[in-house]
């Protein structure tokens, strides 16, 4: 069934394709990438830049770092798993002062109330 919708399928600011409509294409240079999952990939930077490509780039399909050496990739950083506050609150306390913590403010709650 026709919508009656001229641009369906069509994004704001799409035109014919080529060259001739966007200008001509900037000059630029490809560097391979090696994860240690042994992808590849091939970022390109432009040549008029004066900047050099980075040594390691984030592989897009492992999220690994990767190097400019296929045979020696970087290693992946080992992450840290994620920690709950009560976590970091039992590495800085001990179980006394825990229980220290725990009475005094169960007596506080128990003068709140009244017993």
């Amino acid at each position: 069934m026709a919508g009656g919708n001229a641009i369906r399928g069509s994004r704001v600011g799409a035109g014919p394709l080529g060259e001739s409509e966007r200008g001509e294409i900037a000059p630029r240079f490809w560097v391979s990438y090696w994860c240690a999952n042994g992808h590849e990939t091939r970022p390109s930077f432009s040549s008029e830049a004066e900047i050099e490509a980075p040594e390691t780039w984030d592989c897009p399909r492992c999220g690994f770092p990767a190097g400019q050496d296929r045979e020696n990739p970087p290693t992946p950083s080992r992450n840290e798993p994620y920690k709950t506050h009560l976590a970091y609150v039992k590495e800085r306390r001990s179980d006394e002062d825990g229980v220290a913590i725990l009475d005094e403010a169960l007596a506080a709650l128990r003068a709140r109330r009244g017993r």
